[in-house]
């Protein structure tokens, strides 16, 4: 794929330009989105990436093309699983909805930066050591066993490096506005907004980690890598007040990116062999045997993977509220004793999951 510096420039002038309106057009004034203008902007920028593909499709080849896709459905799995980190920090916080969106404009243009980093050292590794590939598919392989056993509870607001950073920064109590920093009686002092930038901005650096290796395992151009973050990453912000309630719901969505980071691991592993240069493997030729996976077949398989997952998710939390609801009109219908009873074994069961943790 021929890109020229001309291309690389117009596409990064193009994509700060779409945050800076971004900022200006919506977060600049303080408020919380309606659904309506969520859904809207939601549905151009995925149109707008979908519409991208095509043009990489008919101008540089559908290998190209199906590159792009594959790499800009896993960004966008992995920012939707981003977001929900986003809402335990924002909760932990205890972040005002009017202000919420400033700080997920700040979260969303951190993490294209960090990207856009780890974009060029990933480039710069795969010139000139292809052996970088055996270290990128274990890392998604250990990736996907973290992301499919990890605990979506364990707020990062409560972490060791913020409880770090809180012993190190001078903190208001309350916030000030959308102020990150205020001076008081002549100190310096940071407000809640700024821990929670701060806080965003380390679950950033931690998805760029799981983000980069990931599509350098469907694409090795870099420009397919930026441009499939990038989009994945504009209308994040809309993405988040529009399915901020079933983000919740998504309870298999950790284990649906779990099965797509090991799908890729492997597929990493086998192109590892398939462009082995190390010498104490098969001696330094490559491995014959190794399959390279071919894009459509990824395509498949990340957009089936992403489409069970959520579907599971969606049966399960629908079936767990619909005994939910059973349970309470059996309770009613018992009578005050059996409310007593059911507060007992709710208490039991609280007491049961506090020992197992």
């Amino acid at each position: 794929m021929n890109v020229t510096p001309l291309v690389w420039i117009i596409t990064i002038a193009v994509t700060i330009a779409f945050f800076v309106y971004e900022f200006f057009a919506h977060v600049r004034k303080p408020h919380e989105p309606t659904i309506g203008e969520s859904a809207r902007w939601s549905a151009f920028y995925i149109a707008l990436a979908l519409l991208f593909g095509v043009g990489i499709g008919v101008v540089s080849g559908w290998d190209f093309g199906g590159e792009y896709f594959a790499g800009y459905l896993t960004e966008k799995a992995l920012s939707i699983d981003n977001l929900f980190v986003f809402l335990l920090v924002m909760a932990g916080f205890a972040v005002p909805k009017a202000y919420q969106q400033k700080v997920l404009m700040i979260g969303i243009v951190i993490a294209l930066i960090l990207r856009g980093a780890f974009i060029a050292v990933g480039a710069t590794l795969i010139e000139n050591f292809s052996w970088i590939f055996y270290l990128f598919g274990a890392l998604l392989l250990f990736l996907a066993w973290r992301q499919a056993f990890s605990d979506h509870e364990d707020n990062p607001v409560d972490g060791r490096f913020m409880r770090f950073v809180r012993r190190h920064l001078r903190v208001t109590d309350e916030y000030r506005g959308d102020r990150l920093t205020v001076r008081e009686g002549g100190v310096l002092f940071v407000t809640p907004m700024m821990l929670t930038i701060i806080a965003i901005g380390f679950v950033d650096l931690i998805f760029a980690v799981d983000s980069i290796p990931a599509i350098y395992g469907l694409t090795n151009e870099a420009y397919i890598v930026f441009t499939a973050n990038a989009f994945a990453l504009m209308g994040l912000r809309q993405l988040f007040f529009l399915i901020g309630g079933l983000l919740e719901r998504l309870v298999y969505l950790a284990q649906g990116l779990a099965v797509i980071l090991a799908f890729i691991g492997v597929k990493l592993v086998f192109h590892a062999l398939h462009v082995n240069e190390l010498p104490f493997v098969n001696g330094g030729r490559a491995v014959e045997w190794a399959p390279e996976i071919p894009i459509w077949f990824s395509l498949l398989f990340i957009g089936a993977t992403i489409a069970v997952a959520t579907a599971a998710s969606l049966i399960k939390t629908r079936r767990d509220a619909r005994g939910l609801d059973a349970r309470v009109e059996e309770v009613r219908g018992e009578g005050v004793e059996g409310e007593i009873r059911y507060d007992d074994e709710a208490a039991r069961a609280t007491d049961r999951g506090r020992s197992t943790d």
